[in-house]
């Protein structure tokens, strides 16, 4: 073989040994990430999709978990924004707040949430983290738990409409989640028979969620007189109430009246977490701005759970937003915004009410088929309509209308604009 000859060969060899890899349709490469399945859709942000997407002028989102005004606008809170402009007359920094968040925005919201002369504050028996709004503290405290309940083997209950980022949070965080009855569908109100027996019903020391009000997706809120009930069995049964509590004065426009079930059970002396949400009372949505709220038997406890509860908090996101919580700090802290504060969610409140007033007196007129006394008994953002799934695909094909495959609507999404047009397509697919 000649040095020529040979030399080619090699050339072939190296050319051959570094030549990239021939694809094939039929072989499809491996990839680390082989064994990850598509998620389940998001309905709420897959309806979000399929809204903007529709051009119609007719169209009406009532999906959309924000407040919008009567010109079916975002609307940001006038006290939100004197609050702004003073910040930016302050010309403060932009550094890290401290573990547990901006003292100004936990120390105003433990105020709001168990009242300005709770025992339990008095007594030192309260930590609350800032936390990235109330799904934050969700996840947060569901971590916490699966660490630290008691039995080791407790579950985590939701009802059996409650919103779905509750599962999705509790199992993501590892708890089992079982589901308790919730609502009547015949009366489209509380079933709480049915809540009291599975309560009852369950294990001993089992996570029980509970929201405190204007529960999401339905509307539907227990009595006082429930909430003792209610109360009674958790006791009972040793359960610990996990509250969330996205729409404290946004529901009822009272703050205390909406805070009155976590105070009813901290006065009865559970232990217990609060999640708690300043997106929707003071239209800080994009902001995440959040606490969550440990309420313990004794002040000797405070210390441990406080540093697991930071511990827990720098692992996740080191430290809390600043800016929102620099916000709702100057709305909680200052007298005067405070009281606007009040002002604005009122006029909110107000707003959503008449709507359900107005639909409520719109189907009625139209002589649509169905009692619909619970749009006005509902409370809060959003109604259960009892609308079905296939009512409601064809008040989307049909009418460019978007609402929750279980018949959720945002009554914020309705205005003076919209009202009679959406009485008309609801009245067309119950009739037809």
């Amino acid at each position: 073989m000649t040095h020529h000859s040979a030399s080619s060969r090699l050339q072939n060899i190296f050319s051959h040994l570094s030549a990239p890899p021939q694809s094939s349709s039929s072989v499809e490469p491996m990839s680390y990430f082989d064994n990850v399945p598509q998620a389940p859709a998001d309905g709420i942000l897959q309806l979000s999709v399929l809204s903007k997407a529709d051009s119609n002028s007719r169209k009406v989102d009532l999906g959309v978990g924000a407040y919008r005004d009567d010109n079916g606008k975002p609307w940001v809170l006038p006290v939100v924004r004197k609050a702004e402009q003073q910040l930016a007359q302050e010309a403060g920094d932009h550094e890290y707040l401290g573990v547990g968040g901006l003292p100004a925005l936990t120390n105003g919201a433990q105020k709001l949430i168990f009242g300005a002369d709770s025992a339990a504050i008095r007594e030192q028996r309260v930590y609350s983290i800032q936390t990235i709004s109330g799904t934050g503290a969700n996840m947060v405290g569901a971590v916490f738990l699966k660490q630290f309940k008691q039995p080791t083997d407790a579950a985590d209950a939701a009802n059996s409409e409650s919103v779905g980022n509750h599962r999705n949070i509790f199992e993501t965080a590892g708890h089992e989640v079982r589901e308790y009855r919730y609502c009547n569908y015949s009366t489209l109100g509380l079933d709480i028979d049915g809540m009291l027996s599975d309560l009852r019903a369950a294990p001993r020391g089992q996570i029980i969620v509970l929201h405190a009000c204007a529960h999401n997706p339905t509307g539907i809120d227990p009595t006082a007189e429930q909430w003792a009930q209610i109360a009674d069995v958790m006791q009972e049964r040793a359960h610990f109430p996990f509250f969330d509590c996205a729409y404290q004065g946004f529901a009822t426009g009272n703050v205390d009246r909406d805070a009155y079930a976590i105070r009813l059970f901290v006065e009865r002396g559970f232990e217990l977490f609060v999640c708690e949400s300043f997106a929707k009372n003071m239209g800080l949505y994009g902001e995440r701005t959040g606490c969550l709220h440990a309420v313990v038997a004794s002040s000797a406890r405070v210390a441990a759970v406080s540093s697991q509860m930071n511990r827990l908090s720098r692992a996740t996101i080191s430290t809390a937003s600043a800016y929102g919580a620099k916000i709702a700090g100057k709305v909680l802290q200052d007298p005067e915004l405070y009281n606007e504060w009040i002002e604005n969610m009122e006029l909110m409140s107000a707003r959503i009410m008449d709507m359900r007033t107005q639909l409520r007196a719109r189907l009625e007129k139209l002589g649509t088929p169905g009692d619909w006394s619970h749009v006005t008994s509902q409370i809060g953002m959003f109604s259960f309509t009892g609308l079905n799934l296939a009512q409601v695909e064809r008040l989307r094909t049909e009418f460019h209308m978007y609402l929750t495959n279980d018949g959720r609507i945002s009554v914020a999404g309705l205005n003076t604009g919209n009202i009679d047009y959406v009485a008309m397509a609801i009245d067309n697919v119950v009739r037809n």
